[in-house]
């Protein structure tokens, strides 16, 4: 019988089972192991539907028959010290288990709060480290159908820094706009903005240099960005632009203070409290 007819008598079963108490019914078999389907209602995932956990079950057991032949024939052809894995196993317990006390002791012990102050501290001192590899910019983005576009409104409320000037261009941007993006409190490279609209920019900096306002057009739409800030490749990064970036580098290097104080503190402790013994072997 093919698997797949085989996967939905057994879902049958299973369904049926699920109102009765039976013994274990057996999906597959390789030597002496069985797959009963027990074990794959354990694993099944919710709310799946009845043809995808067909299909999932057949994966499950062709893998699973896949995996237990390779155990059978690794038990048949390994010799005997190749099969004994207890220092393997003995060394990833260890490791495993002195990896969870470490996880605990930092999530329990450790401050992740990284301050201002400590973020621009290390700009400062490092900071040929953040040299742009991009132009980038801060900016606003319209997508206009020609017959509602309108060029003077949009000019005058995009470069404004008034709250409110700048919720009525949210409004317009709203009402009007088939697409409407403000980037205007966050940096994003240049050419993901520019790919929005249609033309190309030859020199993007000497033309940003001179002008903050780039609109153009096609037989439907009006396209409009206003260029609140820029910087350029090659120009160091600006500090809130690689601040998150700063901030990761500096929980690190406390995580990694963090775990060499816990080794060099259960060493100490541990030395106090006659906990070891070293003997010299010199002699």
């Amino acid at each position: 019988m093919k698997l797949r007819e085989t996967t939905l008598l057994l879902l049958v079963f299973w369904f049926s089972a699920c109102t009765q108490v039976e013994d274990k019914i057996p999906l597959a078999q390789v030597g002496t192991k069985y797959l009963y389907l027990e074990d794959v209602q354990k694993v099944l995932p919710d709310n799946i539907s009845d043809t995808d956990s067909t299909l999932w079950m057949e994966d499950f057991i062709h893998k699973w028959v896949q995996k237990e032949l390779l155990i059978l024939n690794a038990e048949k052809n390994l010799t005997q010290e190749q099969k004994d894995v207890s220092h393997e196993l003995q060394e990833y317990r260890s490791s495993l288990l002195t990896y969870r006390y470490k996880k605990a002791l930092m999530e329990q012990k450790m401050d992740t709060t990284i301050h201002d102050d400590e973020i621009n501290k290390y700009y400062e001192a490092n900071k040929k480290e953040f040299v742009l590899q991009s132009d980038i910019v801060k900016a606003i983005y319209l997508k206009i159908p020609l017959e509602v576009a309108n060029e003077e409104t949009i000019k005058n409320l995009c470069f404004e820094n008034d709250p409110q000037k700048l919720q009525e261009l949210d409004e317009y941007g709203i009402r009007y706009a088939k697409s409407y993006d403000r980037f205007d409190d966050k940096w994003i490279d240049a050419s993901q903005v520019l790919a929005q609209i249609p033309g190309e920019i030859d020199d993007l900096e000497r033309f940003l240099r001179r002008n903050k306002f780039i609109e153009s057009d096609d037989t439907d739409y009006y396209y409009f960005i206003c260029i609140r800030d820029f910087r350029f490749e090659g120009e160091y990064a600006p500090i809130d632009f690689v601040s998150s970036s700063i901030k990761n580098i500096l929980l690190n290097q406390r995580k990694i203070n963090f775990l060499k104080k816990i080794e060099t503190d259960v060493y100490k402790e541990g030395l106090e409290s006659n906990k070891f013994k070293l003997y010299n072997t010199q002699n």
